[in-house]
C-alpha cells in the first residue's frame, strides 16, 4: 500500500512539480480495497476532489496510469476529518472503525480548537460543564442552531474530554439519520432486542441533528423508551438540532417535554471578531502563513457559516501553493473568494427550490403554499417563500405573484412584512438561516 502511494507522489512530483504534491496529494489519504480493485483516494474537501476530477486531466492520468500497472482503479471520496491525522494514521483508524463501537469520533474537534465568542459561549460553557460532570451537570444538554456553527464540534469534544478521563464509560456519537437506519434494520432482521440492549446499555449518548426523527412514529416511540431508560439510570444524553424543540413540528408532546427537561444552549453566527478568531487558530492549528488583510477580508465577506468560512482559507491554501508562494495574501483570498461569489450568481436556486425548502424546514405541505388556505402557519410559510423568491432570485414581482397564485400587491407586502420582522424576531430569522442552509445543501 505504502509503496504505490509513495510511488505516486514520486512521480507526481516529478512529472509536475512539489507544488502540486504538497497542495493536493499531502493533505489526501489513500485506502486500497483488493477486493474491488480500488484504490480510493480521501481528500479533506470538495475543492480539491473537483481539482483532480474536472480541472487536471495531467494529474488524473497520472495517477490512473501508476494504477492500471497495479490493476487498480481510481476512487475519490471527501472527508473533513483527515486533516490532522498521518496516512499511517488514518489507515490504523479506518481499520479500527470496522471494529470499535465507538466509532465516529473525530480527534480534531476539541474544546482547545473551538473559539469561543458571543454567539457560541452558553453553548460551550454548558458542553465543558457535562464534560466535567456527565449524567449530573446539565441532563439533557440540548444545543441548537444553524448548520455549520459548531454544534457537532461541541458534541465531539463532549466525548473526547469524557474519553480521556474516564475510558471505561461507553460513549456513543450518532446522527439520528444514523439511529432510524439502525432501528429499521433491527426491526426488519428481527433483532429489537438486540438493539435496545445495545441503546440502553450505553453511559454518554451524543445525537446529531435530532429534528430528523420528527415525523416518523415508530423511532420516535424507541428513542422515547431509549431516553427515559438511559436519564433514569443517570446517563448524560446530549443532543443537537437546527432549531429548538418547540420548534420541531412533528414531534411528539412527550419527547418535547423530555427534550426541555434539562438545558437548552443555542448557537448564533459569529461576529466578526469570532470569525478572525476562528480562521487565525486554523492558520495556526494547520500551520499556515496568512497576511492579516487577507484573514480580514475572508472573515467580512463569510459571515454566516464557520465551515464555508475555514473551505476559504483552503482554498486560499491551495491557490498559494500552485503559485509556489509561501504565504497567502490578499490576492489569493480574493480568487478564492471570487470563485465562490461566482459559484453563487452562477447558481441562483429556483422558486421550485424556494418552495421545497421551506415546505421541509417548516414542515408543511408544498401544496399549501399555493392554496388559499389562511391558517397562519401557511400565511406565515408562504410569506417566507415569497420573501426568499424576491431575494434569491432574479423572478419580477409579477412572476412570483403567479407563481404561488397571488397577485404582485400580496407579494410586495409579504417581502415588506418579512424584511421589517426578521431584524425583530429571533424565531423568524432562525427559520429563514434554516431554509438558506437547506439550499445550500441540496
Amino acid at each position: 500500500m505504502n509503496n504505490i502511494w509513495q510511488e505516486i507522489l514520486d512521480v507526481v512530483e516529478e512529472k509536475m512539480g512539489k507544488p502540486t504534491v504538497e497542495a493536493f496529494l499531502k493533505p489526501s489519504r489513500a485506502i486500497i480495497n483488493k477486493e474491488d480493485n480500488k484504490l480510493t483516494l480521501i481528500v479533506p474537501n470538495e475543492f480539491i476532489k473537483t481539482y483532480i476530477e474536472q480541472k487536471s486531466g495531467k494529474l488524473k492520468n497520472i495517477i490512473e496510469d501508476i494504477l492500471e500497472g497495479e490493476n487498480l482503479k481510481l476512487s475519490l471520496e471527501v472527508d473533513e476529518s483527515i486533516g490532522n491525522l498521518s496516512q499511517e494514521e488514518y489507515l490504523e483508524n479506518n481499520n479500527k472503525v470496522e471494529k470499535n463501537e465507538q466509532k465516529g469520533f473525530l480527534s480534531k474537534y476539541t474544546f482547545e480548537t473551538f473559539v469561543v465568542g458571543p454567539g457560541n459561549r452558553m453553548a460551550h460553557a454548558a458542553s465543558l460543564a457535562v464534560a466535567d460532570n456527565p449524567g449530573k451537570a446539565y441532563n439533557p444538554l440540548f444545543i441548537y442552531g444553524g448548520a455549520g456553527l459548531g454544534k457537532t464540534h461541541l458534541l465531539q469534544a463532549i466525548a473526547t474530554t469524557i474519553r480521556s478521563k474516564k475510558p471505561n464509560l461507553y460513549i456513543l456519537y450518532i446522527t439520528s439519520e444514523k439511529f432510524t437506519n439502525e432501528f429499521i434494520n433491527a426491526i426488519k432482521d428481527d433483532k429489537i432486542n438486540s438493539f435496545q440492549e445495545h441503546y440502553r446499555n450505553i453511559d454518554i449518548l451524543l445525537v446529531d441533528d435530532i429534528q430528523f426523527i420528527a415525523g416518523k412514529e415508530r423511532t420516535q416511540e424507541e428513542f422515547f423508551h431509549t431516553f427515559n431508560t438511559l436519564y433514569e439510570s443517570g446517563k448524560q444524553i446530549v443532543l443537537s438540532s437546527d432549531r429548538p424543540p418547540k420548534e420541531i413540528r412533528t414531534l411528539e408532546e412527550r419527547l418535547r417535554t423530555r427534550f426541555e427537561m434539562g438545558l437548552i444552549a443555542d448557537i448564533q453566527p459569529p461576529d466578526l471578531e469570532t470569525r478572525i478568531a476562528i480562521l487565525q487558530k486554523k492558520a495556526e492549528i494547520e500551520n499556515i502563513d496568512i497576511d492579516p488583510e487577507a484573514l480580514v477580508l475572508i472573515a467580512e465577506k463569510v459571515a454566516s457559516n464557520i465551515r464555508e468560512l475555514e473551505g476559504v482559507l483552503t482554498k486560499s491554501m491551495a491557490l498559494c501553493s500552485i503559485n509556489q508562494e509561501s504565504r497567502i495574501t490578499i490576492k489569493h483570498a480574493q480568487e478564492a473568494l471570487k470563485n465562490i461569489e461566482d459559484n453563487k450568481l452562477n447558481n441562483l436556486p429556483t422558486m421550485d427550490e424556494i418552495a421545497i425548502a421551506v415546505s421541509k424546514v417548516m414542515q408543511i405541505k408544498l401544496e399549501d403554499l399555493k392554496s388559499r388556505g389562511r391558517k397562519s402557519h401557511q400565511a406565515n410559510a408562504r410569506q417566507i417563500a415569497m420573501y426568499l423568491c424576491r431575494e434569491m432570485t432574479k423572478n419580477s414581482l409579477p412572476q412570483i405573484g403567479e407563481y404561488f397564485g397571488r397577485d404582485h400587491s400580496t407579494v410586495i407586502h409579504a417581502y415588506e412584512r418579512i424584511k421589517e420582522d426578521i431584524n425583530k424576531d429571533q424565531t423568524l430569522k432562525r427559520i429563514i438561516e434554516q431554509i438558506r442552509s437547506f439550499l445550500k445543501s441540496v
